[in-house]
């Protein structure tokens, strides 16, 4: 079988690839497609989650083993586990972080899966947009972003005037709430 991936980003609205793999292929394959079709490089700590309807992670693959789940958790590495394994219905949902760091993701979909063929290695079958940056430089950040207006009026209502406050609503004379031995 054929596995077809579309990805989209919540970065760029244009930004669009659809992958074709082999559903025997690995997680790193997947990976390696990833980073070839958005002319990302492989050096960073990259993690697939397989999620439910509502894009909530459920199930991680990462790229290596980290040694930090508990004996009880199944752990998954991309070049050990076959897309077939943890994949096997049209509309899945995966998020593909490629910026650890900043949590930088893709979605992406399972859209179609295409019986009775099969694939050396996976293509792009459609390229749209260009891809986000890889990894965002705070320190540029910090230096190319516009001054943030920290002012008296930066958390809303400039009308707001400490007269019109209630301070008969927060009389603290009584004494600490927290004092009694129930908490």
């Amino acid at each position: 079988m054929v596995y077809k991936f579309r990805l989209i980003s919540d970065e760029v609205d244009n930004f669009l690839r659809e992958i074709k793999i082999d559903s025997d292929a690995s997680f790193y394959d997947l990976h390696e497609a990833i980073l070839k079709c958005t002319g990302y490089k492989d050096d960073q700590m990259t993690s697939f989650f397989i999620c439910d309807d509502d894009w909530e992670k459920e199930t991680e693959i990462t790229l290596e083993d980290m040694g930090t789940s508990s004996s009880d958790e199944d752990i998954y590495i991309m070049k050990d586990t076959p897309l077939s394994e943890l994949l096997e219905d049209e509309k899945q949902k995966l998020i593909y972080v490629f910026d650890p760091l900043a949590e930088r993701i893709f979605f992406i979909e399972l859209s179609e899966i295409i019986t009775g063929q099969d694939l050396a290695h996976a293509i792009c079958s459609r390229k749209e947009g260009e891809a986000p940056q890889q990894t965002i430089d705070f320190d540029e950040q910090l230096n190319t972003s516009q001054s943030l207006d920290l002012g008296e009026n930066f958390y809303g209502d400039e009308d707001y005037d400490m007269e019109d406050f209630d301070m008969d609503g927060f009389d603290m004379t009584e004494g600490n709430p927290y004092d009694d031995d129930k908490y």
